[in-house]
């Protein structure tokens, strides 16, 4: 894991629980390397992902999930049905396994968003 991040994104990254914390460390590593030049922090709890100024996506531990949540959400391609939520803009994306990432392509997600 790259930590050349501000030491509160490690600090809030090493405070995951272990079985939680690989599934954060993966996301992490998609988004960045999905689009690297994105600036990252600490927002509401999770990891905060913007690109000139503007929120790509954002990661947040949830009791028994991980949720990545995309600004835009409702203008991204989701084929296989896999975003979920109903506000005005924004959707997310569950993770419960690691496997997941995967899965649920969320490098898919990402790129899209990212093109936005």
């Amino acid at each position: 894991m790259n930590m050349k991040a501000d030491p509160d994104i490690k600090r809030l990254i090493e405070g995951v629980e272990d079985d939680m914390k690989s599934i954060v460390i993966s996301l992490r590593e998609v988004i960045l390397d999905t689009a690297p030049e994105l600036k990252e922090g600490i927002k509401y709890g999770g990891l905060w992902f913007t690109i000139e100024e503007r929120l790509l996506c954002g990661v947040f531990i949830r009791k028994n999930h991980i949720s990545i949540e995309f600004d835009r959400g409702t203008e991204l391609q989701d084929p296989d049905d896999l975003l979920e939520g109903s506000g005005k803009n924004r959707r997310h994306l569950k993770i419960y396994q690691q496997e997941d990432v995967k899965n649920k392509r969320v490098e898919y997600y990402v790129g899209q968003s990212y093109k936005l």
